[in-house]
């Protein structure tokens, strides 16, 4: 964990101790090490996230997001926020040795309005961001609908340097760039 703060902030040490202690302090008042799958299986049954069963051919955890399935207004943006981080840290747990990103695969097909959440988008990046430095590899919108862009261009700025991790793709394209038939997520198969 050291040493991800240490190469986020390009091993200036007293940065990443202030970062590191801000991250650590956050870990116990979210109460990060008492998430479990119980702890989150009601908002986890919605099915807008999961971690995915296999890595993707670049030997990383998949951390997928169905975001038709989120409605902001149905569930408590505090059960949102834990599923989150539980989902993170269960992504983190399947790092194979040597690989210390994971990928997110937005899946924007169906997305309306009534899933926009800024607010949540805004927390998801501040976690990669504050307390998950180096974490994340890759972030795929899928299937971008056209209700999608006018959100983008509001939340782009507030994601900081973490918007350059952003590609906007097809399910064709995710499919075939990373990942082979046997290890497809299931909401990917024809």
């Amino acid at each position: 964990m050291i040493l991800w703060f240490l190469k986020d902030r390009k091993f200036y040490v007293k940065e990443a101790v202030k970062k590191l202690t801000k991250a650590i302090k956050w870990r116990k008042d979210f109460n990060v090490a008492e998430l479990t799958e119980e702890a989150v299986k009601d908002v986890a049954q919605t099915g807008k996230a999961y971690v995915h069963d296999f890595l993707d051919i670049y030997g990383r955890p998949v951390l997928m997001v169905v975001a038709s399935k989120h409605f902001p207004e149905a569930q408590d943006p505090k059960d949102d926020e834990r599923l989150c981080v539980f989902l993170v840290e269960k992504a983190l747990s399947m790092l194979p040795t040597g690989k210390e990103q994971m990928v997110v695969i937005v899946d924007l097909r169906g997305f309306g309005t009534e899933n926009a959440d800024l607010k949540y988008l805004t927390f998801l990046f501040d976690v990669f961001y504050y307390y998950y430095p180096k974490r994340l590899g890759e972030v795929l919108f899928v299937d971008a609908p056209f209700v999608f862009k006018p959100i983008w261009q509001i939340a782009k700025p507030l994601l900081k340097s973490y918007a350059s991790l952003v590609r906007f793709c097809s399910a064709e394209e995710v499919r075939k760039e990373y990942f082979t038939d046997k290890n497809l997520p299931p909401n990917f198969r024809d």
